[in-house]
């Protein structure tokens, strides 16, 4: 049997007020365009979604459509793919007003038994898999999860506490170079010859390409950061020594 929506808000709010406009939005919106066949409910949940991002509606009627969009299909990481993808046109304050909502929305209850699911717990991107591929250039263990492969890569990583990766340098003939944004714990950033950053949720940094640096978590925070990966020629990850404790300028 086919799943139909149907709205009631309308009437219940307006209906003796603005009889008219309770019609269409309980009728016509939610009984007759919600309902017909051209695209699914999810697809049309995720329109709805970017439609209120867009215009800058962070109010109960986006929570609704987002508890919407999670009855009807959308996951945890579609919708952190989403957000991400339409912050890229919309903005970095509506991505992050819309995130704030959605992590409640998607915050699913249950005993967080290893302190990784404990840090899981404070972060809205998953965490991912063991970062097994670039093991050799980290100190510690890290974690890895793409959030988006097109248009713009995106990676969220993620360090255990004391963890960081060696010092490297993202090469490009023009453009390119790299862009972290912190979405959890505690970390820090240092350029060859610098002081270290540290780097909290909400911090930003943006590193030119051609530049030697470092990045990892604080020894007593977990510590994560999406990865964005800026377009350029003749790209290319150049990885180094690791980093010594006398490397390090606080």
């Amino acid at each position: 049997m086919k799943e139909s929506i149907k709205q009631t808000a309308g009437r219940d709010s307006l209906g003796e007020f603005a009889p008219m406009f309770a019609h269409l939005n309980d009728d016509i919106l939610f009984g007759e365009v919600w309902n017909e066949d051209a695209i699914s409910l999810k697809q049309k949940c995720i329109i709805t979604v970017v439609s209120l991002m867009a215009s800058g509606i962070t109010d109960s009627s986006l929570t609704y459509h987002l508890q919407n969009a999670k009855k009807h299909g959308v996951t945890k990481q579609e919708i952190a793919a989403i957000i991400t993808h339409v912050t890229m046109y919309v903005g970095w304050p509506k991505g992050w007003a819309v995130f704030r909502q959605a992590k409640e929305v998607w915050n699913e209850e249950r005993n967080a038994e290893t302190e990784k699911e404990r840090y899981q717990d404070t972060v809205f991107f998953p965490i991912g898999e063991p970062n097994d591929a670039y093991a050799q250039y980290f100190t510690g263990q890290s974690y890895l999860a793409p959030v988006s492969l097109e248009q713009v890569p995106i990676f969220h990583v993620t360090f255990e506490p004391g963890c960081r990766n060696h010092w490297h340098i993202h090469k490009a003939e023009s453009g390119g170079g790299q862009m972290l944004l912190c979405v959890g714990g505690r970390g820090y950033y240092q350029e060859w010859g610098k002081q270290a950053v540290e780097m909290v949720p909400g911090s930003v940094v943006n590193i030119p390409a051609n530049v030697k640096h470092w990045h990892g978590a604080a020894k007593d925070s977990w510590f994560s950061h999406l990865a964005i990966e800026v377009p350029g020629t003749q790209t290319s990850t150049q990885w180094c020594e690791a980093v010594s404790d006398e490397d390090i300028k606080w």
